[in-house]
């Protein structure tokens, strides 16, 4: 499979692609292009999150804890919250998820489980959607694009790594189709990824248009 390192390299360059297409094309400000770009780049590495390997998984869990709650912060401030009320929230959310969910993580998933699948794809898009509110709907489809498209990257070079070249002759090895899977073969961890996935949905469904 790709390294941390070459993950990284692949979901920076199409970040920068992402949020310059918002730029020029869709007329956005520089702020939401450049947020564009980080979640396309933290998308890129997200499926590694079921990873025990270190300190790549450890600095990983550290930026998804700060990117959560700037994707909150303006569903905050419509909720009427104080200054300080703002901070509260903000510091157990980056608190939660810097140690409450990377410790759920490392006790409840195997690398390249159902986190590395299609589903946890579109999970990871309705996230995005429903975390950051804005009164332009582009926004929210815009951000939570950037997010899938990197992990989108992250999968397609993991199944591209599972292809061994041997001059004019192609072989996949055992990793081949392990990345833009539906199912695996832990039933619980399916059945729970797909709760997840149409809770989402769902909410996602009746939040439309709002």
């Amino acid at each position: 499979m790709a390294s941390y390192r070459g993950h990284l390299a692949v979901s920076s360059v199409l970040g920068a692609a992402y949020g310059a297409a918002g730029l020029l094309h869709l007329q956005l400000d520089w702020g939401p292009a450049f947020l564009a770009f980080g979640l396309v780049t933290l998308g890129g590495l997200l499926p590694d999150l079921d990873s025990d390997s270190g300190v790549p998984v450890r600095e990983l869990f550290g930026v998804a804890g700060a990117f959560v709650p700037i994707l909150l912060i303006p569903r905050l401030r419509q909720g009427g919250l104080s200054l300080e009320q703002m901070l509260v929230v903000l510091a157990g959310v980056y608190l939660f998820v810097r140690y409450g969910l990377a410790e759920f993580f490392k006790k409840a998933t195997v690398h390249r489980g159902m986190f590395h699948s299609i589903p946890a794809l579109a999970i990871i898009g309705l996230a995005v959607y429903l975390l950051y509110e804005s009164p332009d709907p582009r926004l929210r489809y815009y951000l939570a694009g950037g997010a899938m498209l990197g992990f989108l990257s992250h999968l397609l070079l993991d199944e591209l790594f599972a292809v061994d070249f041997n001059g004019a002759t192609l072989r996949l090895n055992r990793m081949a189709g392990s990345a833009f899977k539906l199912t695996s073969p832990s039933i619980v961890a399916t059945f729970l990824t797909y709760c997840v996935l149409f809770l989402l949905g769902a909410i996602a469904w009746t939040s439309w248009g709002r």
